[in-house]
């Protein structure tokens, strides 16, 4: 149940026609930018109550929405399971697995921060523990609905580019001093470094465009002074089916690459620049608002071409998608009411730590690791 959603798999009041009510552990940057927001945007939604230990975080809360009940600790919000019918899990990445383990066992269901887990094993275990449950349990994989990612996947399915041969994908910064914080914690416990944080975006889009992955190489390195884990990674995927998947997270990168390079037998298309939608969102933009959101101007479209780069020479713009984060919170909203689809499963994400465990392990011993 987990999966295909075939039955309603809501919390208490999944069967009533109120909306919703959602309970969100962590108001940092996933709870307050990405998830609160959304949740709140959501018809059939509503967001009941913030936990957050941090006083500030908790001004910041009652201050954006001043309805919401704000808790200090993740059991005040377990006591009273029973007046909620989601957890959304944003909180440190350490603490997924076991906030998700017990709002399982406390009868909801659960929404969890990429990456789900520290490894894929737990993430299966995760994901069994919800089907026993018959709780739904989802993984919020965001850059599925970025503007070029929803793009590229309609030029694939359209034939524009013919075979694919290459994915090249980057998630670039220019961050050359260290922020600090867990993000950046050498102590395998955090579960921090780029490898699972960009990482597990490039990885997951790559699976959900080219399948199963049969091989994995990386290179993983620590180039600034003071960093405490990896901060310029390089993943190469060999798909089942055939595909090279060349992926790129860096804060070191004093000049970005494109965000998309994708080779078929016909031709190629190159976008450069990241979705707008992060960018809203950090500047208080809001879903329905008014604004066009997830658009983006015609100078940063992507081309079509062959031969030469089609950004500079006879290549085809190809008008951008609108990005659509709105769209995974609307599934959830439809799976737990009607039995429509989960939009991020947690095998799905599990097959993702299988391809990041392997990542971390060829860069380790700097060998290939097949699946």
């Amino acid at each position: 149940m987990t999966g295909t959603g075939t039955t309603p798999l809501g919390g208490p009041s999944g069967g009533s026609s109120g909306p919703l009510r959602v309970g969100l552990i962590g108001y940092g940057l996933a709870g307050s930018v990405f998830h609160a927001p959304l949740i709140a945007a959501t018809e059939g939604l509503a967001l009941d109550t913030v936990v957050t230990s941090n006083q500030e975080r908790q001004q910041q809360a009652r201050a954006e929405f001043p309805d919401v009940r704000v808790l200090a600790t993740a059991d005040e919000l377990l006591d009273r399971a029973d007046e909620l019918d989601l957890v959304v899990i944003a909180s440190p990445n350490k603490t997924h697995v076991p906030l998700a383990t017990a709002a399982l066992k406390a009868g909801l269901a659960v929404v969890v921060d990429k990456p789900i887990a520290g490894t894929a094993a737990e993430a299966r275990e995760l994901a069994a523990l919800a089907e026993e449950r018959g709780r739904l349990l989802s993984v919020f994989q965001n850059r599925r609905w970025d503007n070029d990612f929803l793009t590229l996947r309609k030029l694939i399915a359209e034939g524009a580019l013919g075979d694919i041969w290459r994915f090249e994908s980057r998630f670039e910064r220019w961050r050359p001093q260290p922020k600090g914080g867990w993000r950046e914690s050498g102590d395998p416990a955090e579960i921090g470094g780029l490898l699972y944080d960009l990482g597990s975006h490039v990885v997951d889009q790559a699976l959900v465009l080219f399948g199963p992955v049969v091989s994995v190489y990386a290179e993983a390195v620590v180039r600034r002074e003071g960093a405490q884990t990896d901060d310029d990674t390089f993943i190469a995927l060999t798909h089942a089916g055939g595909v090279r998947s060349h992926l790129y997270v860096s804060a070191t990168a004093a000049q970005l690459g494109p965000r998309f390079r994708v080779l078929g037998s016909q031709a190629g298309y190159v976008k450069y620049g990241l979705d707008p939608q992060e960018a809203a969102l950090r500047d208080g933009a809001r879903p329905g608002d008014g604004s066009a959101w997830g658009v983006e101007p015609e100078e940063l479209w992507g081309a079509v071409g062959s031969g030469e780069s089609p950004l500079t020479r006879g290549g085809n713009p190809v008008e951008t998608l609108p990005g659509d984060y709105p769209a995974y919170y609307a599934a959830v909203a439809a799976a737990l009411r009607d039995g429509a689809p989960n939009p991020v499963t947690a095998p799905e994400a599990a097959a993702a730590l299988d391809v990041l465990e392997a990542a971390r392990r060829s860069a380790r011993d700097g060998v290939v690791v097949s699946l």
